[in-house]
């Protein structure tokens, strides 16, 4: 099982001098994959409920730095060559899917065919309102985006009609580095997000979640995907636990994770930042014992 790192694009970590430190100190370490998420709007007193959190609040406070996941990674992958690079997640139904699909190649040319591609629903009604974007229906909204930038890295000249998206023949370059496709991989804890999952996504990203359970999880997932007929090829499986240890990781593995992804906020100096993810390495990475 591999050991991702969730800790670029706020506060500390979105500070460039960090973000280096960071990127460069988790490639040496070992770990996998280097992801950021996204919110574009954060109200101070939102009515909407956070759903990863048991009080129902975000962590993050409202007036933090926050940086376009695609952006930071991209600065990331500047200063790197091997980890990979991950949106966890991209809140798919607040974009223009044409413009995410040449971002997301873009991305994925100038890493060298690095990025996961994580895309989620959204939860928080008032960033819909005020990017214009209807909060209704944004789960149909989602699959058909995923649909499109799907069409758009695939083909040389691109038609799509939709319930939300229309365009004829158009061309969207550069193509994504391997035979054309980004792994798409989808976020979110609820029996709808696995769902979502099983229909269209090529893996699952579950975000603050008890480690007891993952397993419940993992087997609601698959028994989604028979009933998709998906491929009999198990998706890759990331999970960021909101408890436990390293003493987790065999039966994360038992249990069909693919990756464990640490979340945490960088210290204020590139040193400290640089260190911090060293312990982190000899924490998750190399557990005693």
């Amino acid at each position: 099982m591999q050991v991702g790192l969730h800790a670029l694009g706020i506060g500390n970590g979105a500070r460039p001098r960090i973000i280096r430190a960071v990127a460069e100190a988790a490639e040496a370490h070992g770990f996998a994959t280097l992801w950021a998420g996204e919110h574009i709007v954060m109200v101070d007193t939102p009515s909407s409920r956070y759903p990863y959190s048991a009080d129902g609040r975000i962590a993050v406070p409202a007036d933090a730095d926050w940086l376009d996941p695609l952006l930071a990674l991209t600065f990331a992958a500047a200063v790197t060559t091997r980890i990979g690079l991950a949106t966890g997640i991209l809140l798919l139904p607040e974009h223009n899917p044409v413009a995410v699909a040449k971002q997301a190649a873009t991305l994925d040319v100038l890493s060298a065919g690095r990025l996961t591609l994580g895309v989620g629903v959204g939860w928080s009604a008032e960033e819909f309102a005020a990017l214009g974007v209807p909060f209704a229906h944004r789960g149909r909204r989602t699959a058909e985006y995923v649909a499109v930038l799907r069409t758009l890295w695939d083909r040389d000249v691109a038609s799509f009609e939709g319930e939300f998206t229309r365009f004829e023949g158009i061309r969207v370059n550069p193509k994504p580095v391997r035979d054309r496709r980004i792994p798409v991989v989808v976020g979110g804890n609820s029996d709808a997000a696995l769902r979502r999952v099983a229909a269209f996504g090529d893996g699952w990203y579950g975000f603050n979640l008890p480690a007891e359970a993952v397993g419940e999880r993992v087997r609601a997932l698959r028994e989604y995907r028979a009933s998709h007929h998906r491929p009999a090829t198990e998706p890759t499986v990331a999970v960021a636990l909101s408890d436990g240890g390293p003493g987790q990781l065999p039966a994360l593995a038992d249990a069909g994770v693919t990756e464990l992804v640490v979340v945490g906020a960088p210290p204020d100096t590139p040193d400290a930042a640089t260190a911090w993810v060293a312990e982190l390495a000899d924490r998750w990475i190399t557990p005693p014992g």
